[in-house]
């Protein structure tokens, strides 16, 4: 990585700054009288930026709403100033209490499918902000699709012309003494990406926060496409109809035959038949392990939505120009025990191993990765909330994420915790509001909270693990079938 980085810096910075010193060589300076000039001709060296490759991302449209509608205030909340526009062709929201305390907080929103529209929301936890004080502001990004570069760029643009935009509304703000970031999904990855050093350093858009609250993030950044990779040539190979290249030639015929080899329903209630069970031992591997709510998870519709990116080839819809997933590095396991049976090896040794290309999605010379990294390369506290039962952003994505930050010793600077729900993002108000608040009386005061061992496998398969932080307390804000889906499920009171 700092071989990476440093050929980076060699190819977009030093030619000219070569050019600036061997001028500043070369001659004399008004400001230094004692140096006669010289007359030797100096000739610049030259420099032209290697021109980046076009994806088919660059080449889509999106329509930014030019006027927005007015964003109203909340019933029973703090009086603040409520502004929305468009910056660099992205539409804003910004709220400032009137009482503001001066730190400001970004909310990165998940991904917003493939449509043409842009569009932008508030947090969920907007009534705990601008009752605490804090100012929010949130980004449509300028583009759709999962493009985590468009976030992190243009999340940062918004933060760093807060002040501006307060300026014009007519409301003279101090710079933010703090400024913080949180997102869901898409926004998750963002957030945990925009405190990341090598996206610091690459980004057009530069900006130091001072925390960051991933929430059911996309924290091991690509590995989520592998994981889906390796979902698929799994249930392909448990339904006899083995994946032999990829992407896998006509999916659309040969997927609803998979379905019906390994499903007895699908996908209201995803049931598996005798030949789909151990496919379902598989797949509580590839998301984490055994771990509480699994069984719930597995027969929820979320799974519907885990398929639907079978079938698809590894540019991410466009994102990137090559294919990048791979599953060359993914262990299959066929049982709850960590250690590989001869079966389990022999199953490794002969599954078909998607192999993806590793350029594809290469440090670049004009910016941020087209998907950037989550290296957890990180210098603030980061909390991190996950459901347990989420299969299309698994629970495994928090594994990931901290052996990163145990590999780069950062994990004195890193919190998860573990959520029992059982679809993607699914958190009530309570939950949210108890991960920011941690965060913030850490880096404020520098009390570290707790958190949740998510690496032990006998921890983490534990039938309590998850209810430390688990809080189904309804508020004003919580969706009503959020809390039906949560009242289903075994309650931490329980034997």
């Amino acid at each position: 990585m700092k071989k990476q980085l440093r050929t980076f810096v060699s190819r977009r910075l030093i030619p000219p700054l070569l050019a600036t010193l061997a001028l500043s060589a070369c001659g004399g300076s008004d400001d230094d009288p004692g140096v006669a000039p010289t007359q030797t001709a100096v000739t610049p060296i030259p420099f032209t930026p290697e021109a980046e490759s076009t994806r088919a991302q660059d080449a889509r449209t999106f329509a930014v709403a030019q006027t927005l509608p007015t964003l109203a205030a909340m019933a029973g909340a703090p009086a603040t100033d409520r502004w929305t526009g468009v910056l660099n062709n992205a539409s804003y929201m910004v709220e400032v209490p009137k009482n503001w305390n001066g730190m400001l907080v970004m909310y990165a929103h998940g991904y917003a499918g493939e449509g043409a529209n842009l569009s932008v929301s508030p947090p969920a936890i907007r009534r705990h902000l601008i009752s605490q004080g804090y100012a929010w502001a949130a980004s449509s990004y300028t583009k759709n699709y999962y493009d985590v570069r468009a976030g992190v760029e243009d999340t940062n643009a918004l933060a760093i012309n807060f002040v501006d935009i307060a300026r014009q509304n007519g409301r003279t703000l101090t710079a933010p003494f703090k400024t913080y970031i949180i997102g869901v999904s898409m926004g998750g990855h963002i957030s945990a990406a925009a405190v990341d050093e090598e996206n610091i350093a690459t980004a057009n858009n530069r900006i130091r926060y001072n925390g960051a609250v991933p929430m059911c993030g996309v924290l091991g950044d690509t590995e989520l496409f592998d994981y889906f990779a390796a979902y698929q040539t799994a249930a392909m190979r448990e339904a006899g109809m083995p994946a032999t290249s990829w992407p896998v030639a006509d999916w659309a015929t040969i997927g609803p035959q998979v379905q019906a080899k390994l499903f007895t329903s699908f996908p209201t209630v995803a049931a598996p038949t005798v030949e789909g069970m151990r496919l379902k031992q598989i797949v509580q591997n590839l998301t984490g392990g055994p771990r509480p709510l699994f069984d719930y998870a597995y027969a929820s519709p979320l799974q519907a939505t885990v398929w639907g990116t079978f079938g698809r080839d590894g540019k991410v819809n466009g994102i990137l120009n090559q294919d990048l997933v791979s599953t060359k590095d993914i262990v299959y396991q066929l049982d709850a025990d960590p250690a590989l049976s001869a079966e389990e090896q022999a199953y490794n040794a002969s599954i078909y191993r998607v192999q993806g290309t590793p350029e594809a999605n290469r440090l670049r010379r004009d910016g941020l990765r087209w998907i950037p990294k989550t290296n957890a390369q990180i210098k603030v506290p980061v909390v991190t909330i996950h459901t347990l039962g989420d299969m299309y952003v698994p629970f495994k994505m928090e594994q990931i994420y901290k052996r990163r930050a145990d590999t780069n010793g950062t994990s004195n600077l890193l919190v998860q915790r573990a959520i029992r729900g059982i679809s993607h993002c699914d958190f009530t108000i309570a939950e949210q509001v108890s991960a920011f608040e941690a965060m913030t009386k850490w880096e404020q005061q520098g009390v570290k909270p707790a958190g949740d061992d998510v690496l032990t496998p006998s921890v983490v398969a534990d039938p309590k693990y998850g209810c430390q932080f688990t809080d189904n307390t309804p508020s004003t804000d919580d969706s009503a079938n959020l809390l039906r889906v949560r009242a289903s499920l075994p309650q931490c009171s329980a034997p």
